[in-house]
């Protein structure tokens, strides 16, 4: 909240893409904040979370800044970040959603403000468009460079569990367990190697 409204004194001081565009990045991802987690702290993932909880009001604020920001075609990475951000916000269910124009964001993104966090994110889109297979050679080769970014052995683990190579995900699920520092990840990474290990 605080980090938002520093983000609106500066549109109104600096009314440029970029500070409009960390604006509706910001709002975007608040609308979502009461669905992060249950009850009772534990994680809850993008596609499972309830949606008819998401705040409209802020999502709506959000994408007229970013599709205000790219109006102005001197946008950057925040600008980018945000529109990705609009499209999870506007689709009715993550079955739903535009993983082509998110696959189509991240290319941009790349070329404008490369890094193996973003081709990450990128392979997580094109899993959820074209599946698992084609995207785990893609995260592998991603690997060596995001060695200790334990969301990447995550992504590898979940990857590899939806193709039931079952052994490759969870030695990676507990790498990424072994690089997790926040509890809510720890215990969400515990029952993914639970499950697992029982199936």
């Amino acid at each position: 909240q605080e980090a938002i409204r520093v983000g609106r004194l500066l549109v109104q001081l600096l009314p440029e893409p970029e500070a409009i565009g960390l604006l509706a990045l910001m709002l975007l991802q608040e609308s979502r904040r009461a669905t992060r987690t249950s009850p009772t702290g534990e994680l809850v993932l993008l596609e499972h979370q309830d949606r008819s909880r998401w705040d409209r009001a802020v999502i709506a604020e959000g994408v007229e800044l970013t599709t205000r920001a790219l109006k102005t075609r001197f946008f950057g990475p925040y600008c980018l970040q945000a529109a990705i951000a609009a499209v999870h916000a506007e689709a009715p269910s993550a079955a739903a959603t535009d993983w082509s124009e998110i696959i189509g964001l991240y290319d941009v993104l790349a070329r404008l403000d490369p890094s193996p966090v973003v081709a990450l994110n990128r392979a997580v889109a094109v899993a959820m468009r074209d599946g698992p297979a084609i995207a785990l050679p893609i995260v592998k080769n991603l690997l060596p460079a995001l060695s200790e970014y334990h969301l990447a052995h995550a992504v590898h683990a979940d990857l590899c569990r939806r193709l039931g190579k079952k052994d490759e995900a969870l030695a990676s699920y507990r790498r990424a367990l072994e690089l997790a520092r926040q509890e809510p990840e720890r215990r969400f990474l515990e029952r993914r190697i639970a499950e697992l290990a029982a199936a």
